[in-house]
């Protein structure tokens, strides 16, 4: 029987990516976002409309000194996830993550897929050609295509185990030449793998795209039925579990953040299926795939918090807030 060492929760945003002298630049972007919402009821704003409503105290956040302190905050959390995952030493990864028009188009998007693979290849995304996205691609060491390995074996016993426990997911055993994977999954290999390659099992979770996105609870219980997959799997296979993406963005909301991980933290069920799915929009809907990695969690596993970073670019709100935990 295979079982669960490890979980881990990270988020990927760009602003991870890039120094801090550089978050400016994406405060300039905001102000086209149309994926922006007004917090508390989740209805679609603009720039100006966000900033007219916005609590003047966030101008405290916008100076160089909390940038920076934010940035090295970050960089401390990534290493801390990076560092468990090498103590774990796993035979196999599964990740949970979302897709943005790398793999699946938005008018086709499965809310669940699988992928199979032997191996998969990926390059980071090279955006506008800005100073932003060149510093980003520096991060990851370049933004030339790599090839990296899936556990095609463990995958396909999840989607068989996956039908059987009544979630009809999409499965993906060969993509097509040239096609680049999810950047939920690329920031796990370029940012968290750096002296070691652990084979994978990529999962797609539909977090962004109305109208088939799945609810949290439904998340959580995607984890559970995979984490029963795991056990089920008839090898000594020690296999981690990560949840890639958020927190909230692209407005910055620490209430639905903290109220996440708090449910998160005490395995409550009931509180995931409360949380109010109109402020798990944008970025800030990436938690799901947090969801599915507690749910694939035992109850021995006890879930740390390393930290969690707010972490604001611009006066009316926006930015990207930051989370990275463990589960051991």
């Amino acid at each position: 029987m295979a079982e669960i060492v490890l979980g881990l929760g990270t988020s990927h945003s760009p602003l991870l990516s890039i120094p801090n002298g550089l978050w400016a630049s994406y405060a300039e972007r905001d102000k086209q976002n149309t994926s922006l919402y007004r917090i508390p009821d989740g209805k679609h704003v603009n720039y100006e409309e966000l900033l007219s409503e916005a609590d003047p105290a966030i101008g405290k956040e916008l100076t160089e000194d909390v940038f920076e302190r934010r940035h090295e905050a970050n960089q401390r959390g990534i290493a801390r996830v990076a560092e468990a995952l090498a103590q774990a030493d796993p035979d196999v990864l599964i990740m949970f993550g979302d897709d943005q028009s790398e793999i699946f188009d938005k008018e086709a998007m499965p809310p669940f897929c699988v992928f199979w693979q032997d191996e998969v290849s990926f390059a980071p995304r090279a955006g506008r050609n800005l100073e932003p996205d060149r510093a980003r691609i520096d991060y990851y060491g370049g933004d030339d295509a790599r090839l990296y390995p899936v556990h095609a074996g463990l995958g396909k016993h999840i989607v068989q185990s996956l039908n059987d426990r009544g979630f009809d997911s999409m499965h993906v055993r060969r993509m097509r030449e040239g096609q680049n994977m999810s950047h939920a999954f690329g920031f796990v290999w370029r940012r968290l793998m750096s002296d070691k390659l652990v084979p994978t099992v990529p999962v797609h979770i539909n977090t962004y795209f109305p109208p088939n996105q799945p609810t949290p609870e439904r998340c959580w219980n995607f984890g559970k039925a995979i984490r029963e997959a795991v056990l089920d799997w008839d090898s000594g296979t020690r296999v981690a579990v990560l949840g890639s993406g958020g927190f909230s963005h692209f407005v910055v909301d620490e209430e639905i953040d903290r109220r996440s991980l708090k449910v998160i933290e005490e395995r409550d069920e009931q509180g995931v299926a409360a949380l109010p799915t109109e402020r798990l929009q944008a970025g800030t809907s990436e938690i799901r795939n947090w969801f599915a990695a507690a749910g694939a969690m035992g109850d021995d596993m006890e879930f740390d918090l390393f930290d969690y970073v707010p972490c604001y670019r611009s006066a009316a709100g926006t930015g990207c807030a930051m989370a990275f935990a463990k589960w051991s």
